[in-house]
């Protein structure tokens, strides 16, 4: 029996990520850890892991906490298997509290981001 005060959530519901995936027709389904660094000017660089949540060989979408805007560079570090690329915020998704950010790869394709 469900209380008046909650609210049933459909299955099939889309998150951040899958809503901003939506305007990258070629990104894939992927979940590759990764470590995000801001490249921000200053002296400190804010950084967290995450997981890239779609990709494809120019882009890559995940879910972020840092304060990452529109032309933003980052550098994205695969975990354990290695590989890493420089890329730019090239849009941000907000939803239920949650930002997914896409990143364009600067250094032209990035075959890791695909890969398992």
């Amino acid at each position: 029996m469900k209380r008046p005060n909650e609210v049933a959530v459909a299955a099939n519901e889309e998150g951040c990520a899958e809503r901003l995936a939506r305007f990258f027709p070629r990104a894939l389904a992927v979940r590759v850890p990764v470590q995000i660094t801001s490249l921000r000017g200053g002296a400190t660089r804010l950084r967290e892991a995450t997981v890239v949540e779609f990709g494809g060989a120019e882009h890559a979408i995940f879910l972020s906490s840092l304060p990452l805007e529109f032309d933003d560079k980052v550098r994205i570090e695969r975990d354990r298997k290695g590989g890493a690329a420089e890329a730019t915020v090239i849009a941000v998704q907000y939803h239920e509290g949650r930002k997914a950010v896409a990143v364009r790869f600067l250094q032209g394709p990035c075959a890791w981001v695909t890969q398992p």
